[in-house]
């Protein structure tokens, strides 16, 4: 139960005492949510794969195994697929590249796995964020040095569609 959940230091019950974890390893992000609430699940290395949030469950303390790593890949955190008005996946890449494509180009994997390749990255350029998106996107990064966030849609949102597992766009101004 999710009032059994720390809510703060000294708080609740350790997550420790709630799942067994592998010596040395430690949870990545949490999520709470009803069970057939879709998920866009990614990685660092371009992967990912739509589940449900009962997918993920498992009688076991110890968990499963559901979503493939390679090494030197790390998950990045779940994204709650808001449909039908989020249609379109937007993936950008640590170096500024941007690639949106079809949501309905994803299949939903209720067994996990590695996968389909969301976007064509490597370890110099890793996908560092994943996110559903309508008709506007806001991006959020530096320019200089300084914070910056960059709303974009229409014609801009457009050109930087395109096809699954393909590399993307710059984002003009990062």
């Amino acid at each position: 139960a999710v009032s059994t959940l720390p809510g703060g230091r000294g708080d609740g019950t350790p997550i420790t005492t709630l799942a067994d974890f592998e010596p040395g390893s430690q949870p990545a992000h949490y999520l709470a949510g009803a069970a057939d609430t879709l998920l866009l699940l990614a990685n660092t290395g371009g992967f990912g794969l739509l589940a449900q949030a009962g997918d993920l469950v498992s009688r076991q303390r110890a968990g499963k195994t559901f979503l493939s790593l390679e090494a030197g890949e790390h998950v990045l955190p779940p994204t709650v697929v808001q449909q039908p008005s989020h249609a379109r996946v937007a993936c950008l890449s640590k170096g500024g590249r941007l690639l949106v494509f079809p949501l309905a180009d994803l299949k939903r994997q209720a067994n996990g796995g590695r996968g389909l390749t969301l976007m064509d990255c490597d370890a110099k350029d890793p996908l560092l964020s994943v996110a559903t998106c309508g008709d506007a996107l806001v991006v959020q990064g530096a320019n200089r040095g300084k914070d910056k966030d960059e709303l974009l849609r229409g014609a801009v949102l457009a050109s930087h569609e395109g096809k699954r597992a393909r590399k993307g766009h710059k984002v003009a101004g990062f």
